[in-house]
């Protein structure tokens, strides 16, 4: 039967005792992480769907590749936004789980972030389950070049454009490094160079599907695991509750960190309501290695 237990956010012995079932759970078992936009508010980003977040209306695959003007809204906004994200540095959320790694306690991330934090923090096997900001890719050839390659070529076909929106820190800035701005009137888009195809991020929009080689490791990072960590998803979308559900259904433990309820409560083993940097910080203090003794951590 799943256990869900909520609190004010905890500080010292407090966030211990919380986390003592947390504890209970996990101690001796290697672990999957699965990481959703709540591990990076601290690095500055914020989230889709925390209990603070604004109401957002991400564009669509669909609406991307069937309009010219959609791109050029998308490219626009993202001249901004993308610069916001490039320069965030991971907090001690994402640290902490390069430290359980290097410790043998994480045998892997599945990020549905696409920030790049985790590699950043020196987190080693990552599936970056939606792809990243800083890859872009022809849909037609399928050349990739990465986002500063494309800054360059954006800002000499739109001089002065984002001095014109104003400085980043004052435009509202989406995960997936989208930024409000009131008009995108005017702006250039960049086609590909050696084709002239359309030129798309590297991140899978609403409507499109994971690709299935990158669903398949992190399927794999599952089954290879003890016990399933998730941190900072509400799980709204299937993408991420999938791992969560096949978790559950082989048996393995499930403990979920997060602000709010998500759509895989019922399927946990425990859920604490408490902000990922803090908890993660303790789980790194709390949770010893999987005893090497023993061959491999017990099922």
């Amino acid at each position: 039967m799943s256990q869900h237990t909520a609190t004010a956010p905890p500080d010292g012995a407090a966030l211990t005792d919380l986390l003592r079932p947390a504890v209970e759970l996990l101690a001796g078992r290697r672990l999957a992480v699965l990481t959703g936009a709540g591990v990076s508010t601290d690095s500055g980003i914020p989230d889709y769907r925390g209990p603070a977040s604004p109401p957002r209306r991400p564009m669509t695959y669909q609406q991307f590749v069937s309009d010219a003007a959609f791109r050029r809204t998308y490219w626009a906004r993202n001249h901004v936004g993308w610069r916001h994200v490039d320069r965030t540095r991971p907090n001690p959320g994402h640290v902490a789980l390069a430290r359980m790694e290097a410790r043998g306690v994480v045998g892997g991330v599945i990020t549905q972030n696409v920030d790049r934090l985790h590699e950043l923090a020196g987190s080693r096997t990552v599936v970056d389950l939606h792809g990243t900001y800083a890859d872009v890719v022809c849909l037609t050839c399928g050349t990739r070049i990465n986002r500063d390659a494309l800054a360059v070529r954006l800002e000499a076909l739109n001089p002065g454009f984002t001095e014109a929106v104003g400085a980043v820190a004052d435009v509202e800035i989406a995960p997936d490094a989208d930024a409000v701005i009131e008009s995108t009137e005017g702006f250039r888009v960049a086609d590909c160079e050696r084709c002239g195809g359309i030129l798309k991020p590297d991140i899978v929009y609403f409507g499109e599907n994971v690709p299935r080689e990158r669903v398949a490791r992190a399927f794999a990072l599952v089954d290879d695991a003890q016990a399933l960590l998730v941190a900072g998803s509400s799980l709204t979308v299937l993408s991420g509750l999938r791992f969560v559900k096949h978790a559950a259904k082989t048996g393995k433990p499930v403990v979920i960190l997060n602000r709010g309820t998500t759509r895989g409560d019922e399927l946990a083993d425990l859920r604490l309501d408490v902000g990922t940097s803090e908890a993660l910080t303790a789980l790194d203090d709390l949770l010893p290695a999987p005893d090497a003794a023993a061959g491999r951590p017990r099922t």
